[in-house]
């Protein structure tokens, strides 16, 4: 399978993987041949890319890193969460702890795969997918950074729920589908807030977690809110779910922006590493998150281009790529693939679209 831009999508054209509506429900199965009514209304839901089955894709596989399943069920309950808080009543905390667990144990078990996140998030489910990933993101640092479990779930739950706060933000301020004036930012940025003081009324949310939703937007070097807090004085959570959140904002569309690629993102966290974010996280970070996932077309320095069909973690630059064009954009008869851990005079240059 390989990821395309939604405009490149022809009828007949095979779903590599489902697509899941904001409520977790799968809008499109994988396996279903794509037309132009699916293509219509992907497209009214903000969806840009898609993963497609192909013969120069064939036997490429993205791997999530958790379960379709699970991925579903956190979107649900997220969703369920913040109805529930728009409506005035408080929400299932079990429900949290469950999916906390669930999660973790699928990621323990996946401990060694690289990050490849492969959902595809419409525009109206981006608050409940973004949730989900930046709970999986700062899980899987709290696991390489050798946390215990009962600091694993404390922090993933924290990160599940770090943007509960923005239930009691103006719909028509968090749905603008333009850049936000000062006085509306000024509003949102209450959301953190708004967290704290929702989950520390909370029996079984512990203050930790309360905290992460509190402080997700400081920064290192004073620049974040609500409180400019400065290097130690944030806590560890925070200064983890604060670089998952940036990533997966930054790598998603929005209404007013493009997304960045991964290697793009992960370029801004680096340079930012040590003055806004935690340089020990964004090491680990960049340990377990593929800088050219699985699927994506790439060019190297020789002007040949080709998919990504496997990452070196320990060279995360340097990932196994299966050529499909020439030098000279010629499509070749025969593929063949290249290791770039093993080939030190290539070198990738950049995304591209095959």
């Amino acid at each position: 399978m390989r990821k395309i831009l939604i405009d490149q999508v022809v009828d007949g054209m095979i779903l590599a993987n489902s697509i899941l509506s904001p409520n977790g429900k799968v809008l499109l199965k994988a396996g279903v041949e794509l037309n132009n009514s699916y293509l219509k209304r992907l497209k009214l839901l903000g969806i840009s890319e898609i993963y497609i089955e192909d013969d120069i894709s064939e036997g490429i596989n993205v791997l999530d890193v958790v379960s379709e399943e699970t991925r579903q069920e956190a979107m649900s309950i997220i969703q369920n969460v913040m109805i529930s808080l728009r409506n005035d009543s408080g929400f299932d905390t079990k429900q949290v702890h469950d999916i906390a667990e669930k999660l973790i144990s699928e990621l323990v078990a996946n401990r060694n795969v690289m990050v490849n996140l492969s959902d595809i998030k419409s525009l109206d489910g981006y608050t409940f997918a973004h949730s989900v990933n930046v709970c999986i993101l700062s899980i899987i640092l709290g696991i390489g950074m050798g946390f215990n479990m009962n600091r694993i779930k404390e922090l993933g739950i924290g990160a599940f729920l770090h943007d509960i706060g923005k239930v009691l933000v103006p719909m028509e301020i968090l749905c603008k589908p333009s850049q936000l004036v000062p006085e509306e930012f000024e509003v949102v940025k209450k959301h953190a807030n708004y967290g704290f003081e929702i989950l520390k009324k909370c029996d079984n949310i512990s203050t930790i977690s309360a905290i992460v939703a509190f402080g997700h937007h400081e920064r290192l070097d004073g620049s974040g809110y609500p409180l400019k807090l400065r290097g130690e004085s944030i806590h560890q959570f925070t200064r983890i779910v604060s670089v998952a959140d940036v990533y997966d904002a930054m790598t998603s569309n929005r209404a007013y922006r493009k997304k960045l690629q991964p290697h793009e993102a992960l370029e801004y966290l680096t340079a930012l590493s040590n003055t806004q974010f935690d340089s020990a996280v964004v090491a680990a970070f960049k340990k377990h998150v593929a800088i050219y996932p699985v699927g994506s077309g790439v060019m190297l320095n020789n002007r040949q281009k080709g998919i990504v069909v496997k990452n070196n973690q320990n060279l995360p630059t340097r990932p196994v790529v299966r050529i499909i064009y020439n030098e000279y954009n010629q499509k070749l008869n025969d593929f063949y693939e290249i290791d770039l851990s093993e080939r030190l005079n290539l070198f990738i240059i950049g995304i591209c679209q095959l």
